[in-house]
């Protein structure tokens, strides 16, 4: 799968390249809120006196990468590769437990530019997990974030000069699933849980800087013998 986008997004490139006005390249970084997912836990034994639905508690992470900009007009299309570590919170009995996944993103986003430096965007993102770990799960590599590899992303950004700023929202496609999860009971109070929908909602704002691309060298031309 990687292999297969990794290519269209070089036949992309390619194809774009003769019909383009202006493209740019950089990189990001910023940070992430996370939403969603829901726990059902017990405990079991003589005193089973714990049986509660958790909402989980998003906490912030953050992301870093780079990206790409060929822009049609007041169209355009961004490739981006970004790296994302994301947190929330269960609050079990008698302590919190913390979701951490690592994941990388290969988002594919159309754009308009709507006035000045503001600009709309929305696409796919193919949403890869490195790692996702659950404090007080017994079984390693347990819990399943996602059953669908697309997710969805929409959002707004300024440019000015070299730098930018964008703000956006990820939306999750994956269907809820139900997991068994088993927890140490003595650490946190509770013994069988049950992931009802692990899915994970994202807000992320991001800072970018430009580090070439066509529209810098002619701006630097513009501005005389100035390299």
């Amino acid at each position: 799968m990687k292999k297969i986008l990794f290519s269209l997004l070089f036949i992309l490139g390619i194809s774009f390249a003769g019909v383009a006005q202006t493209y740019s390249y950089g990189l990001k970084g910023g940070i992430n809120y996370s939403m969603g997912g829901v726990i059902r836990g017990e405990k079991n034994g003589a005193n089973n006196d714990w049986d509660e639905t958790l909402d989980g508690t998003g906490k912030m992470g953050f992301q870093f990468g780079a990206y790409g900009q060929v822009n049609f007009g007041k169209f355009f299309v961004r490739p981006e590769v970004v790296y994302n570590k994301i947190e929330r919170q269960w609050d079990f009995p008698l302590q919190p437990s913390t979701h951490s996944v690592q994941k990388l993103d290969i988002p594919l986003l159309a754009g308009y530019n709507i006035l000045g430096p503001l600009d709309v965007f929305a696409g796919p993102v193919y949403s890869s997990i490195m790692d996702s770990s659950l404090e007080g799960e017994q079984i390693l590599d347990q819990v399943v974030v996602q059953n669908s590899p697309i997710n969805a992303q929409i959002g707004l950004k300024a440019e000015f000069g070299r730098f930018g700023i964008d703000l956006r929202y990820e939306k999750s496609l994956s269907t809820p699933e139900t997991q068994n999860l088993d927890i140490v009971e003595n650490d946190y109070g509770a013994n069988e849980a049950y992931y009802e929908d692990s899915a994970i909602d994202l807000v992320k704002v991001n800072v970018t800087f430009k580090i070439g691309g066509s529209d810098m060298k002619n701006r630097r031309r513009r501005g005389g013998n100035c390299y």
